[in-house]
């Protein structure tokens, strides 16, 4: 992972662990329903670009390095595969 990416990505992690345990004690403090889905969205949304930042750094990195060294079917069925496990 290059290391802008691993540091952005830590950074955003890190966030998303302080906004968790704020939804948690939302939950414990019995906040209302509406303001702790509006956080869960919010974390949903950082996990989100978490995701597009690495899989970017890896599009530009492991994907190219990989078809440059012609294992482009091992590529194509990792990217395939990333494909099915994400929501569309």
């Amino acid at each position: 992972m290059l290391t802008e990416v691993k540091e952005e990505a830590l950074k955003r992690l890190n966030y998303v662990d302080g906004h968790l345990a704020g939804i948690r004690r939302m939950v414990e403090e019995d906040k209302y329903c509406v303001d702790v889905l509006k956080q869960t969205y919010a974390v949903r949304r950082a996990i989100q670009k978490i995701e597009a930042l690495i899989l970017e750094g890896h599009l530009n990195t492991h994907v190219l390095e990989g078809v440059r060294d012609g294992r482009e079917q091992e590529v194509l069925a990792e990217l395939l595969e990333l494909y099915n496990l994400s929501d569309r």
